[in-house]
């Protein structure tokens, strides 16, 4: 051990963080490739004819992620916000090890995906593109302004036509696919009932909107847990399902007996966690103060609420996921806590839980954990972020 922390000795991590590091029987040397590991980037489908351009403007070669179709990785110093081909939608940043964790959903043409933790919505972008023009994706996450961001990025993208997103708590959001309304009246059935239905999404809100938007920010936090508790549709695109459905249709709530027939064919939980395994997270802590560090990675108390939180959302999500459907379970921590010890308890609790191979993960440059089926990126190990994934499917019992 004293040979592993001379090998982190230089890095700009506090003694306390390394401390962590150890309580949780993590290595620190696996941080001592952080300053190496390359910037990832994914080219949109369709734009490979761009490749040569893209590199000229950003003066790099791009090389190929050989296990990940569409990815791509350079020098970790090169920036691509200022270029054209990020301003215009072309490629966009993405971690391997998060593309990783999609790719594990096998995602089919027509599937109904529903991604919990949405934000920041690189995810969400990269589940839209596999998908093309079939199928719808679910976007929730419980922070306003950051799904806002992804709403900007589907735009940007031009990847909404298929997507609507809601800020919900992803423990209690419980809308089924847009693929079904049960009981659904038909456009000119709700027309004579004269019932109000969804046209084409704007981004110029009705005057009725924009005046409870205003009071909510009047009345602050009070109203917080008010509008989490109730789904608030924050965008959808117009081959989303909702255009032309009334809001009781849209809103319809369902029972679990429903949901195993109706229900998500892929579901994504990409739960908030301490991002212990992004370096470039942590050492955003010198900018903000290592006494950041301290309150929102290291204090015990927030990484009990979290596992907590965790659980809820994982279950939630199982909940969600029709019979048969894959469900994909990450972190960017690599605490035993937040992945194993969650994975564990909720197969204890849910007996129609099970958990798969991942098949594309044969040439992943990852290793097991210690439960089997599932997997750990580091930067040591795999030149990418910190990341654990695990696969589940639903059994009919």
């Amino acid at each position: 051990m004293a040979e592993q922390v001379e090998d982190v000795s230089t890095l700009p991590l506090p003694d306390a963080f390394l401390d962590f590091l150890r309580q949780n029987g993590l290595d620190p040397s696996i941080y001592a490739a952080s300053h190496s590991t390359p910037r990832y980037i994914r080219l949109k489908p369709g734009c490979e004819t761009h490749l040569v351009e893209i590199e000229a403007e950003i003066k790099c070669k791009l090389k190929e992620v050989s296990w990940l179709p569409n990815f791509y990785y350079l020098s970790p110093d090169v920036g691509i916000a200022s270029t054209k081909a990020y301003q215009e939608g072309k490629i966009y940043g993405i971690d391997a090890a998060s593309g990783a964790a999609v790719v594990a959903l096998d995602i089919s043409p027509g599937d109904h995906v529903l991604d919990l933790c949405a934000a920041p919505g690189a995810k969400l972008c990269m589940i839209l593109d596999i998908l093309g023009c079939s199928g719808t994706v679910t976007g929730v996450d419980v922070s306003r302004h950051r799904l806002a961001a992804c709403r900007t990025m589907l735009q940007k993208y031009t990847l909404g036509d298929h997507c609507r997103l809601f800020v919900a708590d992803g423990t209690t959001f419980s809308l089924i696919p847009v693929r079904v309304c049960l009981n659904s009246k038909s456009y000119i059935a709700a027309a004579e009932e004269q019932l109000e239905v969804y046209k084409e999404w704007t981004s110029r809100r009705p005057w009725k909107e924009r005046k409870q938007a205003a009071k909510t920010r009047e009345n602050g936090a009070s109203q917080f847990f008010s509008q989490i508790q109730d789904p608030e549709l924050m965008f959808y695109g117009r081959h989303s399902g909702v255009v032309g459905l009334s809001k009781c249709e849209v809103f319809q709530s369902v029972n679990n007996h429903e949901l195993l027939q109706f229900g998500y064919d892929k579901v994504l939980v990409d739960a908030e966690c301490t991002h212990d395994g992004s370096i470039r997270h942590v050492q955003k802590f010198e900018q903000w103060g290592w006494a950041t560090l301290q309150r929102r990675v290291l204090d015990a108390e927030r990484t009990d609420f979290l596992t907590i939180l965790q659980l809820k959302l994982l279950t939630n999500g199982f909940r969600l996921l029709k019979v048969g459907g894959f469900l994909v379970y990450s972190t960017c921590s690599l605490t035993l806590a937040q992945n194993e010890d969650v994975v564990e308890q909720f197969l204890s609790q849910t007996a129609s839980a099970e958990l798969l191979e991942m098949d594309a993960a044969k040439k992943w440059p990852c290793k097991s954990s210690r439960i089997p089926k599932t997997l750990r990126f580091d930067p040591l190990t795999s030149s990418t972020s910190g990341l654990f994934i695990a696969k589940f499917t639903k059994l009919a019992v």
